[in-house]
């Protein structure tokens, strides 16, 4: 039997069609539910090369994810917690990651869409390749690792903008890395300019948790989220402690981002195999369902699935 099989493990909250075209159905009382930001590697390729660059480069707490990690590797750990589909983001900036992480795509259903990557700062060349792109329905939305861009200003250069721009025109995602403050006092200027572009900050703009602070992070994110085009995933919160934390450390800055988002502007994101240093796959998602527990039945919903699939567009439907 073939364990990664959709037709064989269909997703704990709904049924898989036995085509290429994925369809996961779900009643308006149950979601499939989504891991909204997870990535795939080939370990001393491009795909790792972020690894070799500051803040990362010679980090031990990163040793056990210098291997690589691929789509068999993953499957297990969300079938044992449930989850049924997943939106694979790229993990360098490169062209090829695009068919890389398609690739993927095409020979596992529950790879429900994909962040890729387009040269933002050359709209041209970003059209040209949006437009090849255009036939792929699990591309979803593209993403840029401005978190290791020397200038923390380079998000609002005007080129940049304007690929931005073409990116909104095919009604894809941008989905923003960041971990300076200053890259998230960017995020109100790019919705203002560019409000038919839908962006997700990713790991909800990393919060210091690990030094216990809040601010500047509560004010710039609840800038971020007075755009209506702005939302945000519960993904790689860092405690500081490897695998030694606990949801406990995380509630003031989940709360937080739900006060200033709402669940339905929310999604879960289990970051793997980044979660491999925090613990693992199921005590990222223990611990993030543990920390919304106060939320509603449907608000968890929300952001164990409904907003990934209504912000995506993915190939998921009500039935």
């Amino acid at each position: 039997m073939n364990r990664e099989s959709p037709t064989r493990h269909a997703p704990r909250n709904g049924s898989v069609r036995k085509d290429s075209r994925p369809l996961f159905l779900y009643h308006k009382s149950m979601t499939v539910i989504v891991d909204a930001h997870q990535h795939f590697w080939i370990y001393g390729t491009y795909q790792t090369s972020w690894m070799d660059v500051p803040p990362y480069a010679d980090d031990p707490v990163f040793t056990p994810i210098r291997r690589s990690f691929q789509p068999h590797d993953l499957w297990p750990e969300m079938e044992t917690v449930g989850v049924g589909a997943t939106i694979t983001v790229e993990a360098a900036d490169g062209v090829e990651e695009n068919e890389a992480l398609l690739t993927h795509a095409h020979a596992h259903t529950w790879v429900a869409g994909v962040v890729g990557w387009v040269p933002l700062e050359r709209p041209d060349e970003t059209a040209r390749i949006l437009g090849i792109l255009r036939g792929e329905p699990k591309f979803v939305g593209a993403r840029h690792l401005v978190n290791v861009e020397p200038d923390p200003d380079w998000i609002v250069r005007e080129n940049v903008i304007e690929g931005l721009q073409v990116l909104a025109s095919q009604g894809l995602v941008f989905d923003y890395v960041g971990i300076l403050p200053r890259h998230l006092e960017h995020v109100p200027t790019l919705a203002e300019r560019i409000p038919s572009l839908r962006i997700v900050i990713d790991h909800i703009g990393k919060p210091p948790i690990a030094s216990r602070e809040f601010e500047p992070w509560g004010m710039l994110l609840r800038r971020a989220a007075q755009a209506p085009n702005v939302y945000a995933k519960l993904s790689g919160l860092d405690a500081g402690k490897a695998d030694r934390w606990s949801a406990a450390e995380l509630v003031s800055y989940v709360d937080h981002a739900i006060e200033v988002f709402g669940p339905e502007r929310l999604m879960f994101g289990s970051d793997w195999p980044v979660a491999v240093v925090r613990g693992g796959y199921a005590k990222v998602w223990q611990e993030t369902r543990t920390v919304l527990a106060g939320l509603s039945e449907e608000e968890r919903h929300q952001v164990f699935g409904g907003t990934a699939i209504r912000v995506y567009r993915l190939p998921i439907a009500i039935s």
